[in-house]
């Protein structure tokens, strides 16, 4: 992605690291691919892998707060620690399976054993929810638990503030100020509905109708910040995500391309158009210049985790080139991982973190066929390491 395509090219690998790229024959042996494209692995920047195994999404019908009390009810009724463990499981062997080699997750406890070492790598963002004092308290301690134990065994993490709508003001600037200590990333959901804006001017709308019958609102209004203040905090850490971003107002679209060499936008197209009935506002980021990273997000918002699916959304409705859609989902999403030096790009001396797709009728423009509905992902490979499909014709 930093380069042409390379028609009748080779990878060379040698311990799972690119050891060459080139036009030139080599000796020894060697896998002829066929008629395939190479590109970099994919990078899912945001999802929620504990709802893999939903059949379908719920219903969008209401907006994002109906959407909402549907989770919860369904987080309530159905998802004890060993449920979310497999749909966990599952969700990485189909992100595998779509050519997903990076994965940014946003997990609510750390309950569910995640297994990545046979999979794509995974960053870990802790979500944290609170709006009363007690509850924004030990929220707080939780995620520094739940971190501190994840981190020693390798697994990449972060944090997680959940919304402007579901977060103090007291708890988010812990989180974030205990993530900026410990240099790690930070993601946050803003701007996802014109309803948020309404809850934080004026303590009123869906939301405030959400949380009183979710039992979440304190008897003590708590204080919210507007999404341009969480972009401001935000901005202190090494690197953070802006997630969806859908109806941020001037001031902080302003302030998300003052900091862009730290923040970076993240959307989720098929999520967007169901949940606000519209796409990402690409347009605009792009105008500001602002760094764009592809998610998924759940299956309890989409029908399946497929980037290269997004992608599709994008350039059908004239969005963005494929070129540059599959930009975003793979310079740009490594990038916002922090996964930049790992992932993302095929280079000399990088992983060789790679998806093989074969196309099912003939082309003559790689990115227009690489995200065709009609290719095929043959093979995924992480670090060298096949982790979906095969490499034989």
């Amino acid at each position: 992605m930093t380069g042409p395509p390379i028609p009748v090219g080779h990878l060379h690998i040698e311990s799972g690291r690119i050891a060459g790229i080139g036009r030139d024959s080599r000796s020894g042996p060697a896998i002829d691919l066929g008629d395939a494209i190479v590109v970099p692995g994919l990078v899912n920047a945001h999802t929620h892998l504990e709802f893999s195994s939903l059949a379908e999404p719920l219903s969008g019908d209401g907006g994002l707060p109906a959407w909402i009390a549907r989770v919860v009810a369904l987080r309530r009724e159905r998802f004890a620690a060993d449920a979310a463990g497999a749909a966990v499981a599952r969700g990485l062997r189909e992100s595998a399976a779509a050519g997903v080699t990076s994965i940014g997750e946003i997990a609510t406890s750390a309950r569910a054993t995640l297994d990545a070492s046979h999979g794509p790598r995974v960053r870990v963002f802790r979500e944290a929810l609170g709006l009363s004092a007690l509850v924004a308290r030990n929220a707080a301690r939780a995620v520094e638990r739940d971190v501190s134990r994840l981190e020693p065994g390798g697994t990449a993490v972060g944090v997680s503030p959940h919304a402007p709508y579901s977060v103090a003001a007291s708890l988010g600037r812990r989180v974030l100020s205990w993530a900026r200590r410990r240099m790690l990333p930070a993601a946050m959901h803003l701007a996802e509905s014109p309803a948020e804006a309404e809850l934080i001017a004026h303590g009123s709308g869906p939301f405030r109708d959400l949380l009183e019958a979710l039992d979440a609102w304190p008897d003590a209004a708590p204080r919210l910040l507007p999404a341009a203040d969480w972009i401001s905090l935000l901005a202190r850490g090494p690197r953070g995500l802006v997630v969806h971003g859908t109806f941020l107002d001037d001031t902080a679209l302003q302030r998300l391309a003052r900091h862009r060499r730290r923040l970076s936008a993240v959307i989720c197209p098929r999520t967007t158009q169901r949940l606000a009935g519209r796409l990402p506002p690409l347009d605009r980021f792009r105008a500001a210049g602002i760094r764009v990273a592809i998610g998924t997000d759940s299956r309890a918002s989409n029908p399946d985790l497929s980037v290269l699916a997004e992608c599709r959304a994008l350039v059908d409705a004239g969005l963005a080139s494929p070129a540059e859609a599959l930009r975003m989902a793979t310079v740009d999403g490594a990038w916002a991982l922090g996964f930049e030096h790992r992932a993302g790009i095929l280079a000399t001396g990088r992983p060789a973190d790679l998806v093989v797709l074969r196309p099912a009728r003939g082309w003559s423009d790689p990115h227009e066929a690489a995200i065709d509905p009609a290719t095929e992902v043959v093979a995924t490979l992480r670090a060298g390491r096949l982790i979906h499909g095969a490499l034989s014709r």
